[in-house]
Order: structure tokens, then sequence, then C-alpha cells
């Protein structure tokens, strides 16, 4: 059994804004007990975490304990958060304690797993997700959300057949939505999405597709396509890691989710170059986008660019044709796309392109800002102001606050696993009394 230090055990009143604040940091002194590498047999609950529930702590109580360990309580069950995944050793743990059973359960866990940390703090959000912070990051590996009954993980638990959580990274402001280019081989997809990275290069970023075909003459991994085997693709995205995929002509094709985000991290629009079937998948995701499709102005203009292309044989040739009569009539029919172009004339389509995106070449990408280093101390608080996180490192005097607080502004998140939660605005206090107008506006 773990004996608590009475002064760490404390409850700390805090007044912000008019409200009276109610935070609880309780710290398992170091060496006492660890959730992660301790070998509990399945069915029994580590002492601190049974003797913190039977107290009755509510909805987001905050445990930590030696190696960063973090654990949360949502309704009957306790989120441990927190040192090494056994499946992936540099990447942080979940584990769940269900007290209506008694037992462990180790869920699957989807997305893109944040990286172990000197120390992390965890507060509920809402029902269905869990804020985690990691001490002593920039901004981008700063705020991380443990989804845990959100619309994605309930499809994946019911796909899986099994317990599910997700990982989502957090990112400050926003992304434009994604354009998404579909239509037949040898339609001219690829030249229209040269020539509009050519004209703006700050402002688009081309989403690389996987593929498990062979690399053609000159293709380069990870410029033309990334290049990957087939069971190891197929293990991705059995992980969830692919926003949409398909077979076609006899591979698999698909678009990651991170192929994605680090488009849209760059501060660039993505453009997505995939098939009618990845675009169906697209559509039915959670992702907004801008759907396009390109025609041909005619099949037999089709059959003649492709011919000239002299990259497949008669029957490569010969079915790409059937395949793309196929695309057409689902590209005009489906209601999947939202625009149709027409490549009778590529300078015309491509203005036509630039049309239907609102450009007039006048348009230049915002300047970049250095990210900054935000460093949580090991001893810190966590409250929830409405929709707002105050991170305050706590001083010896009951009720003190110190200087540099953190907050991180969460009313307008957009997003989530499988992919990013955009809209985070994190922003710093001198002190509680500096930073009221702010929280009261």
């Amino acid at each position: 059994m773990v004996n608590f230090d009475p002064y760490l055990d404390r409850l700390s009143m805090m007044t912000v804004g008019g409200l009276l604040l109610q935070t609880h940091a309780l710290h398992i002194p170091l060496g006492e007990s660890r959730i992660a590498g301790t070998d509990f047999s399945m069915g029994e609950a580590p002492a601190f975490i049974v003797d913190e529930l039977q107290k009755g702590y509510g909805n987001g109580f905050d445990i930590k304990s030696k190696g960063g360990e973090t654990a949360i309580l949502m309704g009957n069950r306790t989120y441990v958060i927190g040192g090494a995944c056994e499946e992936s050793p540099l990447s942080i743990g979940v584990q769940i304690f269900d007290q209506s059973t008694g037992e462990w359960i180790y869920p699957t866990v989807l997305g893109t797993k944040p990286k172990t940390c000197k120390g992390l703090s965890a507060v509920l959000l809402s029902e269905d997700r869990i804020l985690i912070t990691k001490n002593g990051s920039t901004p981008d590996d700063f705020a991380w959300f443990l989804e845990v009954d959100t619309q994605y993980v309930r499809q994946q638990k019911k796909i899986l057949g099994t317990d599910v959580v997700a990982w989502s990274k957090g990112v400050r402001g926003y992304a434009e939505k994604p354009i998404v280019i579909s239509g037949p081989s040898g339609v001219g997809k690829g030249t229209l999405i040269s020539m509009l990275m050519k004209e703006y290069p700050s402002m688009f970023g081309f989403s690389v597709s996987h593929t498990t075909r062979a690399p053609r003459a000159m293709e380069k991994d990870g410029v033309h396509y990334h290049f990957i085997e087939r069971s190891a693709m197929e293990k991705e995205i059995e992980d969830g890691k692919f926003l949409e995929f398909a077979s076609v002509h006899g591979n698999l094709y698909g678009t990651s989710v991170e192929a994605v985000e680090v488009v849209a991290d760059d501060g660039k629009r993505c453009i997505l170059d995939i098939d009618v079937q990845g675009a169906r998948s697209v559509r039915a995701s959670s992702l907004e986008a801008i759907f396009i499709f390109v025609c041909p102005p005619s099949m037999a203009e089709l059959e003649k660019r492709l011919r000239a292309r002299g990259t497949e044989t008669e029957e490569q040739v010969l079915k790409r044709l059937k395949n793309a009569k196929a695309e057409i009539e689902q590209g005009q029919s489906s209601g999947i796309f939202d625009h149709m172009l027409y490549n009778d004339n590529l300078e015309e389509c491509y203005k036509s392109l630039k049309k239907l995106l609102g450009l007039d070449g006048t348009v230049t990408a915002p300047p970049k800002s250095s990210p900054k280093v935000v460093d949580l101390p090991m001893d810190h608080s966590v409250a929830k102001i409405d929709h707002r996180i105050i991170i305050n490192s706590k001083t010896p005097e009951m009720g003190k606050a110190s200087t540099n607080m953190i907050v991180l502004d969460v009313s307008s998140l957009k997003g989530g696993a499988p992919g990013r939660t955009r809209g985070l605005d994190i922003y710093t206090m001198d002190s509680f009394l500096d930073g009221l107008a702010c929280i009261n506006h």
C-alpha cells in the first residue's frame, strides 16, 4: 500500500475571474509505486488507484506516479496513461481498469501515438476524450487528445470487436479544405496538379499516396508514391492509418491520414490525386474536402493519350479503357463530386480549375513563426474553466499562484482521430491577475 505525503495530497483552491476553482494534484512519492512495468495480476488494480476510487473523487481527477503515468477516472473506468507502450516502446502507453469487473483492459490503440516524455498531465475534456499535455515540448507536440468514445472510436470498436482508444495530435489554427481530384488514367490529372503546384508552390502540397505496385522508370519513393509491400500496407490499413484505400488494376493504392495531415502541418492546402473508389471513401469519411472530377473530351482521345505514354502493354491499355468508362459513368452520376472539368484543352481546363479554387495569382501564404518551447514544470496543477485549460505551477503557500501560466483554449476544436485535432489556441499569462480579462472574455 502506498503511503501518501499529507503535504502533497492537498486540495488547492484558486480564484480566477471571479470563479472559485477546485484543483487536486496528487503525487505518489518517487520509488513507492509504478504502473507500467509492475506485475499486477489480472483483475487487481494498483493499490493507489483503488484507494482513490474508494475516496470517490469525481471525473477528471488526476493521479501522477514515478515514470510519468497519469490515471483519470471516467464513469466506471480508470484510464492509465503513460509509461511505454508494449507494442511500441517509444510511445506513450494506455491501459484501462474497469471498476465494474475489477479487471484490466488493454485496448487497441489507433492513430499516431505520442512519443514518451519526461512528464505529462491529463484533464477530462468531455465524455468522449481526454486532453494530455506533455512536458518540455514545442507547440506542435505539446497537446494530444486520447479519444475514448468518439464516433470514430465507436466505429473501430465495432469493426475490430475489441476495446479501442485513439490518439489525435492537437494543432494550433486551422487548415483549408483539401482538394480531391479524380478522373480516369490518362486524363491529365497529374499535369493539372503539377501546373497548380508550380504556380503556387507555397500554397499547395501534394498528398503522396501509397501503392503496392512496382515503381516505374524515373519514379522516386516518397515523391511520386510511397512504395510499400502489400503485407505492410494491409497491416497499416488494419491499424486505421489510411483515410482511403482500394484495389486498382490488381494493386493496392491508398492515402494515409498522415500524408494529408503533414501537408496541412506545413501550412499548405492538400491535394489528393485519387481514383473514384478512393474519392467515394473520402466522401464517406470525416474529412471535409472539395471534390473535382476531370473528364476526357472523348473515349477516343483518352485511348490516344494512353497509347502515347508507351508505359502499358496492349492488355493493360484495354483494361484501363474499360475501367475509365466505368469511372466516368460513376463520376458523372454518383453524387460524389462537387465539380466536373473537361480536359479538351489543357490551358483552358487549368484556368477553370483555378477559378473553382478562387485563385487569381495574387494570393500568398502567411509567414511562418518559429515554435516556442512550452516547458511544463514537473509539479503543476491543471484546471478547466469552461473551454479553457489552465496549467499553473504550484508554490509552497496554499492558494498562491505562480507566474508563467499556460492557457489552452479548446472552444473551437475541429477534426480528430484518425487525423489531427485542429483549432487549438495556446498562450501564456504572467499571472492570474494579468489574465483575468482574457479569462472573462
